[in-house]
């Protein structure tokens, strides 16, 4: 089931399932990391953990917020900040090593995009993830949510960090 979601332009991409809702569990995944090894929501127990959620590495909006989650995560106590794209590992393993992404771990969805269909962050007819951010605490419940409706806008960086900071 396919949902109107995301614009980009002035074309309304239609986004597969429901949007998550705050207070509720948080889906399992299984990601690839850069190394092309497997992390799954278990890999975090214990962490609170920041999700952030973006379209695609090479364009200026994501890599903003890539950066802004990176430099905002050393100062996170007990806590895990997970940037995820539909970028292939290598794309996102270039751009860290470029940028000196270091605080913060990349993972795709890329191969079933299981992670973002069960997120509701599915852009189905891209085949990229919506922009997103997600708070789970250390019992994977999500206490913050926030889906962005527009390509090019970016997340609340404020709200989501407050969250995090609240839960550690």
């Amino acid at each position: 089931m396919a949902r109107k979601g995301m614009m980009v332009g002035d074309n309304e991409h239609p986004i597969q399932n429901d949007m998550l809702a705050v207070g509720s569990a948080a889906p399992d995944f299984t990601l690839i990391a850069n190394d092309l090894s497997s992390r799954s929501l278990a890999d975090y127990a214990g962490q609170v953990k920041v999700i952030s959620v973006i379209p695609s590495i090479d364009t200026g909006v994501c890599a903003t917020q890539t950066r802004r989650f990176n430099a905002e995560a050393a100062g996170l106590n007990e806590t895990v900040v997970l940037t995820v794209s539909a970028d292939m590992p290598f794309a996102l393993g270039r751009f860290c090593g470029a940028e000196g992404i270091d605080n913060t771990e990349t993972l795709t969805t890329q191969r079933d995009m299981q992670f973002a269909d069960d997120y509701g962050v599915h852009d189905t007819e891209w085949r990229i993830c919506q922009r997103a951010v997600f708070v789970l605490d250390r019992d994977n419940v999500l206490r913050h949510v926030e889906y962005v409706g527009v390509i090019g806008d970016e997340v609340d960086y404020d709200s989501a960090l407050a969250a995090a900071r609240a839960l550690a």
